[in-house]
């Protein structure tokens, strides 16, 4: 009789969290079809083992791990061209930055970061528009943020936008910025709402502000090397399984974000809704970033985004 296929699939979340039940059901999928022939494990918060969030990386890239998901913007330092989807401002809408990251722009992303790093690329987990809370004061224009330290993304463009905005821009792993938070070492964050209640940031944080300033994917990635030694039933299977858990994913990412949207109001704190001539101040405080996005990133993918728009 054959060895099963091991599959090893894990993110940086609690079992609850709407990306650890994607995982599971692309699992349970490949259960149903396959049986005994392959065996599924679960990690689903590689920061209870003591890594940091950035590990799932190279835990996936080596093969320690088979399939994982991050925010593309942990690439960036390898796959420059991903920078484009971490300016801000630059999705209309949720509806928009779907179809651009599943349709052509995606695409092209997705083969950037396969010719770098031993990954096959399935599809993107949707992280969604992100926001503003702090410990200090209510921010409702550019000039509130004035000198705040704020914890963002490891991504050029992320700390750029936020030095435009006027706060002191500290690109970090999740990890350690849970930490600081916690000690009051740095002075805000920008994240989902969902994302920030995960991590219990709400606890630490009276003031949250809906700027939907980025919205951000998650590429799911799988070790090149496993994936491409399987037959071709169980490859089909899995990226049919993924696409499937996409959806899933997307679906339960917007009841997330009201049932955080709850808690952080019943922790008692203040959640800003900007007025639009408040969110016209933010986006004309990076308007340098924009203009510059041509040069950046190339003509090409500035016309996929358009047309995705």
């Amino acid at each position: 009789m054959t060895d099963a296929i091991q599959i090893r699939m894990g993110g940086y979340g609690p079992a609850t969290t709407g990306f650890s039940r994607a995982l599971e059901f692309i699992g349970d999928r490949l259960t149903a079809a396959f049986g005994e022939t392959i065996e599924i494990k679960y990690v689903w918060n590689i920061m209870d083992l003591g890594y940091r969030a950035e590990d799932i990386l190279w835990l996936v890239e080596h093969g320690l791990l088979t399939l994982g998901y991050q925010s593309s913007s942990y690439l960036t330092d390898r796959v420059p061209e991903l920078g484009v989807v971490d300016m801000p401002f630059l999705f209309p809408s949720t509806e928009a930055a779907r179809a651009a990251m599943d349709g052509a722009l995606g695409d092209l992303l997705a083969r950037k970061i396969e010719a770098r790093a031993n990954y096959r690329i399935l599809g993107w987990f949707e992280n969604g528009f992100r926001h503003i809370s702090n410990r200090l004061r209510p921010v409702h224009r550019p000039r509130d943020l004035a000198g705040m330290r704020i914890r963002v993304l490891p991504s050029k463009v992320q700390a750029r936008t936020f030095e435009l905005l006027g706060a002191q821009a500290m690109p970090m792993d999740l990890t350690q910025a849970i930490e600081m938070i916690k000690a009051g070492s740095i002075d805000a964050q920008e994240n989902p709402l969902s994302n920030t209640v995960t991590y219990g940031v709400h606890k630490f944080h009276r003031f949250h502000s809906l700027t939907n300033h980025f919205y951000i994917s998650r590429p799911i990635f799988v070790h090149r090397t496993a994936f491409d030694a399987w037959p071709d039933d169980i490859k089909t299977a899995m990226q049919k399984a993924v696409t499937e858990a996409i959806a899933f994913q997307r679906e339960l990412h917007a009841r997330e974000e009201d049932d955080a949207r709850r808690a952080i109001a019943a922790e008692g704190c203040e959640i800003a809704e900007l007025t639009q001539a408040e969110h016209g101040e933010f986006a004309a405080a990076v308007a340098p970033l924009r203009e510059e996005a041509a040069h950046t990133f190339g003509a090409s993918l500035i016309e996929l985004v358009e047309a995705a728009n």
